[in-house]
């Protein structure tokens, strides 16, 4: 754990067991310790590949049916238009994610941006 992401697994020591330096502990303790983290905590999460806890995403689910209902009584929903983005698919990671472009001159990347503007 310490290995994947040494930062969330010091923030959950320090606020699941009140901990700032899990490092002073006798390992076989910080390891116990660390196995006993709730689901919730970062470095889980971390290691899972989650990016949102499990409640979460299942909040968010709720709110995209709700979403989706209101939705579907309004004319735009009557004719399939401007349909609501899920929240859960955003926090779950598979939403579009924005491309990242680099620019060699200024100029350049003004004339992107008057671009986007426009369209």
């Amino acid at each position: 754990m310490a290995a994947a992401d040494e930062d969330a697994l010091t923030c959950d020591f320090a606020e699941t067991y009140h901990v700032l330096r899990y490092r002073a502990l006798p390992a076989r303790l910080a390891a116990t310790l660390a196995a006993g983290l709730p689901d919730t905590a970062r470095i889980r999460l971390r290691m899972a590949g989650a990016n949102a806890s499990a409640p979460l995403l299942l909040a968010a689910a709720m709110l995209d049916r709700l979403s989706l209902l209101v939705w579907m009584q309004t004319k735009d929903g009557q004719k399939n238009r401007r349909r609501p983005k899920s929240i859960a698919e955003l926090l779950a990671g598979g939403g579009a994610q924005p491309a990242v472009q680099a620019f060699d001159r200024e100029e350049d990347f003004w004339a992107a941006i008057r671009a986007a503007d426009e369209g």
